[in-house]
């Protein structure tokens, strides 16, 4: 998923989850000691003997992971883990290192225990061949195919289907604009979409000054996480029946498409609702996208918490009748 993190703690099982997240060929930068302890620093409870005793464990967990040191230099030190697992399968056994992972799905990541095990890499031909599929440069990589649906590795999950959905959320950002006229005005900058999809959604966002945070409902059959992250965006999982970990007023718009479908019979209207309001900052925004019943009840909600909204038509795209309700609170509410 990612092609780079920070790390300010070394411990081995931290590093097999970091050594999880990164994507083949992808770096992790260690900073401040135990990284080169000799350089001048000072920190509570370091002596010389721990702070060598914790590189070089780092040191030898980093060689049974197969990651190359491409830097060393003051207190910082960059890994690169390799492009696939052919290049260690011999030296494995030599090394002793963690055994690689046998479940079966190694995206799965939602109340799941980290596990001293290596993430088994997708299978490759040659050894020069990157584990997963290469990925393009920023921003080309945003329009182009993810190796995961390119590979058809996702079932259900085809080219059509996924040029088709970028395709029509590309026409309904147009019809939020109008809307919503402070997308263009640069008065939203922090963005979330309650339930991503592919993540065409933020991807269609781009032309705005906003960046989004992709959320994938962590209860749905389709795991699109890794698309995102392909796409070169990012995002995380979530349970809407619970509170989302982040601050107060943090976002400035919430996206939410078929959100409250998905949990009408798992949790209530208005708890949703009561979330979205904690994180959404005042006078923020919020387009709810679901059936035009749903969308009804939302509204009901919605005006027990005296957001500023109204329904209003969607695009007529497909055979199942949809709606949007549309929430300015930067408007005054109707007779104030």
């Amino acid at each position: 998923m990612f092609h780079g993190l920070l790390m300010l703690i070394p411990d081995g099982l931290y590093m097999l989850e970091i050594d999880r997240l990164l994507r083949p060929s992808g770096y992790w930068v260690m900073s401040r000691p135990p990284i080169s302890w000799k350089s001048p620093y000072k920190g509570p409870n370091k002596t010389i003997e721990n702070l060598d005793g914790q590189q070089l464990a780092m040191e030898d967990t980093a060689n049974k992971l197969c990651w190359e040191k491409v830097s060393d230099k003051g207190t910082v030190s960059v890994w690169r883990k390799p492009i696939n697992h052919l290049h260690c399968a011999q030296e494995a056994e030599f090394l002793r290192s963690p055994p690689l992972c046998t479940e079966d799905d190694p995206d799965s990541a939602w109340y799941v225990n980290i596990s001293m095990c290596r993430t088994r890499l997708p299978r490759v031909e040659l050894v020069g061949d990157i584990a997963g599929g290469p990925v393009e440069k920023w921003p080309q990589r945003l329009a182009a195919v993810p190796p995961r649906i390119a590979n058809r590795e996702i079932k259900g999950m085809s080219i059509q289907a996924y040029k088709h959905d970028f395709s029509i959320w590309k026409r309904r950002v147009e019809l939020y604009g109008t809307y919503l006229k402070d997308l263009s005005h640069r008065s939203y900058r922090n963005v979330m979409d309650m339930n991503a999809g592919f993540g065409s959604f933020a991807a269609a966002m781009l032309k705005y000054p906003v960046w989004v945070m992709n959320v994938v409902p962590a209860n749905i059959t389709d795991n699109t996480l890794g698309i995102i992250y392909e796409r070169g965006l990012i995002g995380t999982y979530m349970d809407w029946c619970e509170a989302f970990s982040t601050y107060p007023r943090t976002y400035d718009l919430i996206h939410a498409n078929g959100v409250f479908s998905l949990y009408i019979d798992k949790c209530g209207i208005l708890d949703i609702l009561v979330e979205m309001d904690r994180i959404l900052r005042p006078g923020g925004a919020a387009i709810i996208r679901d059936a035009a019943d749903v969308v009804l009840k939302v509204k009901e909600a919605a005006d027990r918490l005296q957001w500023r909204s109204r329904v209003v038509d969607t695009e007529d795209e497909g055979p199942d009748p949809q709606k949007l309700l549309i929430v300015d609170n930067s408007l005054p509410l109707p007779g104030s």
